[in-house]
């Protein structure tokens, strides 16, 4: 058996898989607040996939194997196969949302859409292991595979429930810390389930691990400065659209005139209808009192 290292970075690896996966789950918790009160929540939501799936799960997940190596063994990585497994993750991130957000029934929609997207991101996950090349035999224990699905699962259900109901910021802080570790822990706990040991074919095609961080870090960079715009924008925007609300301050027994309050001004042809019955009350008394001048004469 080969001996392997899933830390052969030290700590920088899962403390910076960790990093991802906690940013990029708080920027899809605050993207499924804002998909309950815009008009146009499908565009959200799809903004929430790819900051799950893309940045809290798949980018994680890599940024995690850079760190791994079987020693003895040479590692490369199947460029489309590997690419593919990203469209998976996001994929399965947004069937998972949609079926929840969108579902009436919690109970019946949250462990649907938690099943679908657990099993997609293992399906990622081991699509991802798929996807490196090496000269090493390797194996995996069918046990420990069972167990990582049902992590993910649970996760996948927890991260929902989560998306449901968090919508203050400390709480979304809270929740995204939650989902970072769960995420990170099936990853690893999927990892335990691999064995290798010596073989003698040769790998056919693929790229250094060491040439996918310049790009990987390219996009990555590029994709979260993006996302943070755009939810900071719309955080911004609705701060200020409650901020500028109109406050009514109503008058409250005979003194409130006296307090210093600012008097309320409305109109009288939308805001106070009864001025408009008073007025023709004293109208038609106008013309009672005619009418019995006219019979006293």
């Amino acid at each position: 058996m080969l001996e392997l290292d899933h830390f052969s970075h030290g700590w920088l690896t899962p403390v910076m898989a960790y990093l991802v996966s906690f940013i990029g789950s708080a920027l899809a918790l605050r993207c499924v607040v804002h998909a309950r009160s815009s008009d146009w929540p499908a565009g959200w939501l799809a903004t929430a996939a790819v900051s799950l799936g893309g940045a809290g799960i798949w980018v994680m997940h890599f940024t995690a194997m850079l760190g791994f190596s079987i020693h003895g063994a040479t590692i490369r990585y199947d460029v489309p196969m590997t690419l593919l497994s990203a469209v998976i993750a996001i994929l399965v991130v947004w069937v998972g949302l949609s079926i929840v957000v969108r579902g009436r029934n919690e109970f019946v929609a949250l462990p649907i859409g938690g099943a679908v997207t657990g099993i997609g991101v293992a399906a990622m996950h081991y699509l991802g292991m798929y996807a490196m090349k090496t000269n090493a035999h390797v194996e995996y224990d069918r046990t420990t595979v069972v167990v990582s699905v049902v992590i993910a699962v649970v996760a996948a259900t927890a991260a929902l429930w989560f998306m449901q109901h968090v919508r203050g910021l400390f709480a979304t802080i809270g929740a995204a810390l939650i989902m970072g570790v769960a995420v990170c822990g099936m990853h690893y706990v999927g990892m335990t389930s691999m064995h290798a040991s010596h073989a003698d074919h040769q790998i056919g095609g693929g790229i250094d691990p060491l040439q996918l961080v310049t790009p990987l870090i390219v996009t990555v960079t590029l994709v979260m400065m993006m996302l943070m715009v755009v939810v900071g924008l719309a955080e911004i925007d609705e701060r200020s659209t409650r901020e500028a609300l109109p406050v009514r301050h109503e008058p409250r027994g005979p003194s409130a005139t006296t307090t210093g309050a600012w008097p309320v001004v409305t109109d009288v042809r939308h805001d106070s209808p009864s001025w408009g019955l008073r007025s023709s009350s004293q109208t038609e008394h106008r013309n009672r009192h005619r009418h019995r001048l006219d019979s006293d004469r």
